[in-house]
């Protein structure tokens, strides 16, 4: 199932994207020892998307707990999203309170999934690595996976390779990699060949398959999505 992470005013203007919404996104509070940004009403089915955009400081597992888990329950959410992405900082405590309160599925960013037996969330899958390499290390784990329509160049030169995020293309790329789930164009020159890799929106659906969730930026994905 593919979420659409939607800020508030994404969703004000446009509260039925056409996809299930991710809401993006609680956060520890700066005035207080709870969360702020909670929303007020969501679709039934709906995931909670919590980050760390704001450091933890001081604040009360137990309430972070409470209130996530109170929303969750009062707005029908089907899954709770920990999006947590500063490694070493002391949130282990919230975690654990968080999945012992959460009445849904919930999902820990790689950062801090080890170790437990909760859903693990990845960044994209590269585009030069395969879903096996890349999942490996999460083997009998659930995984959860970010959806986003990247590009790559590849530039291979006598001295090595160079690899490079790079624009969308501006025309579709002519050939597709059923292993990598993405479309590659090759221009050469005398001393260097560059790959250009894009994954496309049918692409990501593709992708998607093996996934029990996916979650997209809903500003990304929009276009397809609704299509």
């Amino acid at each position: 199932m593919l979420y659409l992470a939607m800020t508030a005013s994404e969703f004000a203007k446009n509260p039925q994207p056409g996809a299930p919404i991710a809401w993006m996104a609680c956060h520890f509070s700066p005035y207080g020892t709870g969360l702020s940004n909670l929303p007020e009403a969501l679709p039934a089915g709906s995931m909670l998307i919590f980050n760390d955009r704001t450091p933890i400081s001081g604040h009360d597992p137990a309430l972070v707990a409470d209130q996530l888990a109170d929303a969750a329950e009062r707005l029908d959410c089907s899954r709770i999203l920990l999006d947590l992405q500063r490694p070493g900082e002391p949130v282990g405590s919230v975690v654990d309170a968080i999945l012992q309160e959460a009445p849904c599925p919930v999902g820990v960013s790689a950062c801090y999934a080890t170790g437990l037996d909760c859903p693990v969330f990845l960044p994209p899958l590269p585009l030069d690595r395969t879903i096996e390499e890349y999942t490996a290390p999460w083997q009998g784990r659930e995984v959860w996976l970010e959806l986003a329509m990247d590009t790559q160049h590849i530039t291979i030169t006598p001295e090595g390779s160079r690899f490079c995020p790079a624009p969308p293309p501006l025309a579709p790329l002519p050939f597709f990699d059923e292993a990598l789930s993405c479309h590659y164009g090759l221009s050469l020159t005398e001393r260097e060949a560059t790959f250009c890799l894009h994954r496309t929106w049918e692409d990501l659906k593709r992708l998607s398959d093996p996934f029990p969730c996916c979650i997209g930026l809903y500003q990304e994905l929009k276009a397809g999505s609704s299509g």
